[in-house]
This record gives C-alpha cells, structure tokens and sequence, in this order.
C-alpha cells in the first residue's frame, strides 16, 4: 500500500511543488549517461521526475509505482507518454531486459519488510540484462537524521498556483530503529482541510544492504557518498554478473 502522501490525489497533485528541489537525482542521471543506459527501470517512480527526465535523454524508460495518484499526475506532464508506467510494486514486473534499474530518495527504505525487500532485490536483478546494474541510496543510520524530523525543522507555507496556500510540516511518531515513524501534515488554506500521511523507513546498515545484494546474486561495485547529503546517505551501485 502507497503512503498517503504519494496515493492522495490531492497530495500527490503538490508533491511536486512542495519538493522542487531535486537535485538528488543529478547522482542517478550521470550515472545513466557514465553506463551508457538506453533501457532503465525506475523502481518507485513516483510523481515520475526522474523518469521523465531520462526520457528527455531519449532513454527507454519503465516506471512502476504502488501509488496510483502519483502516476496520474506522472502520466499528465508533458512528455509522459514516452514513459511505460506500471502500477504496483515491482513483484508485478513484466519480463524485461535493462541496463540500469534505480530506486532514488527513499524508496530503498520505504520498503520495510524484509521479505518484500528481498523480492524487490530478486525482482531487479530479474529485470537486468547480463552486465546491467542496480543503483539506490539509503540513510546512513550514523546520521539520526530523525532527530531533526519535527515541526520546527520542516514548518513552512508555500503558494501553489491553483491550489493556494499550503501550510505543511513533520512529526516524528516512533523512533524503533531499525524503524522510524513520521507524520506529514498539510493544511490547505482554501478550505482548512488538514490532510496527514504517517511513512515509515527502515534504516539499514551498509553491511546489512552490502549482505542483501550479495544473496541475491549482485556483485557490489561501489559505494558512493550521497554528494547533495555528503556523510548522510549510502547510494550503492551493484551489477548483475
């Protein structure tokens, strides 16, 4: 099941908006271009920026995502027919064959059962032609990076044309590592309506996901240090022999 945030239809039409910034997935679009990737399965593609910015590159591009919202707005922006747009996780995967297969932000960690962690691993690797590769990122857990999840850390207002005013901030719920529990909430000035999306991340050690890949038959290649969150994030690069 896709968080509120992302499965919302009124959420998931300002995720954009409320999260401009996305100069984390600079990583993953020279990694593409380093590989020479002319297929890419992007794992929890979302709102579908990453995707349709691959697609721009004239790359072939597969996005699946849970969150049915998510990728209607994905679907509505321009260029998003040259995309092929999946619903559902990646246990629902049609025979592929790609170079690269990514899961950017947090969709490594949103990914909380272990049992679907590995499925998704297999599913990939699956996915992958021969020589292809998997590139993710993950907390590093050394981080805390909770530990400035709240409301005076993340509290802002922002105008969205069509939309208005909306006032939104973070509550930490529950600290269980290797589980972490927030709430994001959205007032829409509009209307008062006050929407709320509880997510919760798995903060997994570097051994931890280096052991994960191995079992599923990757070799590591490399770790990265995340370069928009220096000393903050894992991105780890894995191929399938």
């Amino acid at each position: 099941m896709a968080d509120e945030i992302f499965g919302d239809p009124r959420l998931a039409a300002i995720h954009d908006p409320l999260d401009p910034d996305r100069t984390d997935l600079h990583t993953y679009l020279d990694l593409a271009r380093q590989l020479r990737a002319q297929r890419v399965l992007d794992i929890g593609c979302g709102t579908g920026v990453f995707a349709l910015l691959l697609a721009d590159r004239g790359v072939e591009v597969v996005g699946v995502d849970p969150a049915r919202a998510s990728l209607d707005v994905a679907r509505a922006k321009p260029g998003g027919e040259r995309v092929r747009w999946i619903h559902g996780d990646a246990t629902v995967l049609p025979p592929l064959r790609v170079d690269l297969v990514t899961m950017t932000a947090n969709v490594a960690q949103a990914i909380v059962d272990p049992d679907a962690w590995r499925h998704t691993l297999a599913r990939a690797h699956e996915a992958l032609r021969p020589g292809g590769h998997l590139a993710f990122e993950t907390r590093n857990p050394a981080a805390r990076a909770w530990e400035t999840w709240n409301r005076a850390a993340s509290h802002r207002v922002t105008e969205i044309p069509d939309v208005g005013a909306v006032e939104s901030w973070v509550d930490l719920v529950e600290v269980s590592p290797p589980l972490v529990t927030f709430r994001w909430n959205h007032v829409f000035a509009t209307d008062g309506q006050h929407l709320t999306s509880d997510s919760t991340l798995r903060f997994r050690e570097r051994r931890e996901v280096e052991a994960d890949l191995t079992a599923q038959g990757y070799r590591l290649q490399e770790v990265r240090d995340a370069p928009d969150r220096p000393g903050k994030e894992f991105v780890f690069l894995a191929r399938r022999p």
